[in-house]
């Protein structure tokens, strides 16, 4: 049997493991949770997650597994052996893709939450110029990695970039990427729409849009 996912599809975390599976050819038993209803705080889901957060994989054997960087980089080592190279077992490029999925966690991801929670949950109606600061800094950090390279890890696609582009898609929505000041990124993120794995990220991608601009009055 399919190992199953819960999950929202607006979720980059979710999204991330999305384009991961897509790429190894895993199918997945998508389990939709229902946010708005607390479905994620009944006692059914806790017992598989205390921590009530998507996604969250369960395995027909019972294992359970959540944190979207913990999900991608088991699905890579157990399904995706013919794509080894998407999480190197060589220790220092393994190294530096979890770096990218480490800065993913403490830097971008957060920011994102900054920007977005305000107006998805506090009736926030633009983006205030401190919003695009939060982002740019995202950006320019990213940029930087991307010196030399047209990919986040190195000389190919890891499941580093397949996380990233499942965020900075999304912080895309609520600011843009400036190609004059963050041109690697801007080509990066090219590169990444046309890979055929990145049409899982598409739905999602589609109804945080929608849900950002039902809220926004205003942009600067």
């Amino acid at each position: 049997m399919a190992p199953t996912l819960y999950m929202v599809h607006p979720s980059p975390p979710v999204r991330a493991v999305l384009i991961t599976a897509k790429s190894i050819g895993l199918e997945l038993d998508l389990k939709e949770i229902n946010l708005n209803d607390g479905e994620h705080l009944k006692p059914e889901f806790l017992k598989l997650n205390p921590q009530h957060t998507v996604p969250t994989l369960v395995e027909d054997d019972g294992a359970v597994l959540w944190d979207s960087h913990a999900i991608i980089t088991y699905l890579v080592s157990k399904y995706g052996q013919h794509k080894e190279s998407l999480y190197p077992k060589e220790l220092l490029k393994r190294a530096v893709v979890d770096q990218r999925l480490h800065f993913e966690s403490s830097i971008a991801n957060p920011r994102l939450l900054q920007i977005a929670g305000p107006i998805i949950r506090k009736g926030k109606t633009k983006i205030e110029p401190e919003d695009v600061k939060l982002a740019e800094e995202v950006y320019a950090f990213l940029d930087k990695f991307l010196d030399g390279r047209k990919w986040m890890a190195g000389g190919h696609v890891t499941v580093a970039d397949y996380s990233l582009i499942s965020t900075i898609s999304t912080l895309e929505v609520l600011v843009r990427v400036d190609e004059g000041k963050f041109a690697n990124v801007a080509a990066w993120v090219k590169r990444m729409e046309h890979l055929g794995e990145y049409g899982a990220n598409k739905k999602g991608l589609g109804m945080f849009r929608e849900l950002i601009e039902s809220k926004l009055t205003t942009i600067e």
